[in-house]
């Protein structure tokens, strides 16, 4: 995720990649960014606050603790903490920094990995609307953004940041149905994930309800009214509701452990 929030900020002409510093522990992360992003890498996490204004922690959750201890004594008034780690609370991540940066808390998914990510984000303790107008274009860099309350970013955990595994169900079972009809896996697969990738584009270009551009396909006694009601027998709009309150339950659970 760091690697494509840094070329989408370079990539847009946010940021420059001589501006950009990231740090890991690993050597062979440190090289694939530097080589992907053409931005400067260290080892140590120390390097950082030092070198920029703007953090953004992406790291796994167990980890978030730990890193902003060791970052403490370099944070002032002067950073911005952007935190990408899921189910990590504001109050968490403020207790581990002190009362000097301002604080932001980002939901991402991984579609930000080809630019099309979908991404919720809320500010935190310090943070003024300068801070989330940079946030909001450093995550329109890789997709569309939007700012919710923090007990909402949960919900945002459920349905974008879990449902593209949920989509990719759906496009796999698309072709599986393909396939059953005779086409071959490759030719299938593509003609699913085309339509999927389709209909999403024609919600967001048409501004149409998903329900009218629906009736827009299905003729009277035609093939999709008949493939639609198979849909509901097998109860596919309830399974993708639960779906998405299973993933939210379990984001709040996380978030309390």
């Amino acid at each position: 995720m760091a690697t494509a929030l840094s070329s989408g900020l370079v990539d847009l002409g946010l940021a420059t990649a001589e501006s950009i510093v990231a740090s890991d522990p690993l050597a062979e992360t440190r090289e694939r960014f530097a080589r992907e992003t053409g931005c400067r890498v260290t080892p140590n996490n120390l390097d950082v606050p030092d070198a920029v204004d703007i953090l953004v922690l992406a790291v796994k959750p167990q980890q978030v603790e730990p890193v902003l201890v060791e970052l403490r004594p370099r944070l002032s008034a002067r950073h911005l903490v952007i935190s990408i780690a899921a189910g990590v609370r504001l109050a968490k991540i403020a207790s581990a920094t002190g009362t000097g940066p301002r604080l932001v808390r980002v939901m991402p998914n991984t579609p930000c990995l080809a630019g099309m990510g979908a991404s919720g984000y809320c500010l935190g303790p310090g943070a003024t609307a300068a801070d989330g107008e940079l946030v909001a274009r450093m995550l329109g860099s890789v997709g569309r953004a939007f700012e919710v309350k923090e007990a909402l970013l949960d919900a945002v955990t459920g349905l974008s940041g879990s449902g593209p595994a949920f989509v990719y169900a759906v496009i796999e079972a698309l072709s599986d149905g393909g396939v059953l009809m005779g086409l071959p896996r490759d030719v299938a697969t593509a003609l699913a994930a085309q339509t999927v990738k389709g209909a999403a584009e024609m919600v967001l270009c048409t501004g149409k309800h998903p329900g009218q551009l629906k009736d827009e396909v299905a003729s009277p006694g035609g093939t999709t009214i008949a493939g639609l009601a198979a849909l509901e027998r097998g109860a596919l709009r309830a399974a993708l509701i639960d779906a998405v309150e299973a993933a939210t339950r379990r984001s709040q659970e996380l978030g309390q452990s």
